[in-house]
């Protein structure tokens, strides 16, 4: 994995170049939004996050964007961090969850996950034909299997209290399903969520979305799978890994 372009300095992903703004017209196709600029000009980018993004994209609000210079992409714009009205910042980009994770562990941030010899990623495992997002291994312990979710829900009925999923997930079923076999064969498994919502200082399952991963998630737990929550920190300059925060099962 190349960091290079996203980590300048050790615990930093900072923009190069600098982000841009717009304020958010619509999302749409899932894939796309439309921006209005300062200058009256309109812009379509690209939106790196299959979800609903409740609360991330209610229009009017101002959106951050990167800009590629790969000649080859139709949008080379990228949504990164969305403004709210309400004063918070949200990084939507759920890509960046899985960097943040890997230089997390890399550089000891994320304590639980320290002391492995080797990280590799994206690496085929599990009965359903899975990839592991982060893989762990060292010569001393059993191997482990870390899952990375992107936590960007907000309840606005709890203060401070993220959720996740924002959509019902098939994909995220099978991957606890798979994290429970990893257990079962005696290896570690965790599921890491990264929390990229300046406003969210606990993290539950939501129960209202998904009853089916909450309640697999439940059972993971109770065979073993670790769950684990860390913050980011979010600016228009960089994104930093900052702190532990609690998980609870609602």
């Amino acid at each position: 994995m190349n960091l290079t372009q996203f980590y300048p300095n050790d615990l930093e992903m900072e923009f190069y170049p600098n982000l841009q703004k717009g304020t958010l017209l619509k999302r749409y196709k899932r894939f796309l939004a439309d921006l209005a600029l300062d200058d009256g000009s309109q812009i379509t980018i690209h939106c790196a996050n299959t979800g609903a993004m409740t609360g991330c994209a209610v229009p009017d609000s101002t959106v951050w964007y990167s800009t590629s210079d790969n000649p080859k992409r139709k949008y080379p714009n990228s949504w990164e961090i969305t403004e709210t009205a309400q004063g918070h910042r949200i990084c939507v980009n759920t890509l960046r969850a899985n960097t943040l994770a890997v230089e997390g562990i890399e550089q000891g941030v994320i304590q639980e996950l320290s002391g492995y010899d080797e990280l590799t990623t994206e690496q085929k495992y599990g009965a359903e034909n899975s990839r592991i997002d982060i893989l762990l291994r060292s010569h001393n312990k059993v191997d482990c299997y870390v899952e990375v979710k992107s936590v960007t829900l907000l309840d606005e009925n709890n203060e401070g209290l993220g959720q996740f999923p924002d959509s019902v997930t098939t994909r995220g079923q099978k991957h606890l399903r798979e994290l429970i076999e990893v257990t079962k064969s005696g290896q570690r498994a965790v599921l890491l969520f990264i929390v990229l919502h300046s406003g969210i200082e606990k993290v539950s399952p939501a129960l209202h979305i998904d009853g089916r991963y909450s309640t697999l998630l439940k059972q993971a737990q109770n065979a073993g799978v670790e769950v684990i929550c860390y913050k980011a920190n979010l600016s228009v300059n960089c994104i930093k890994m900052s702190h532990k925060l609690p998980f609870h099962m609602l």
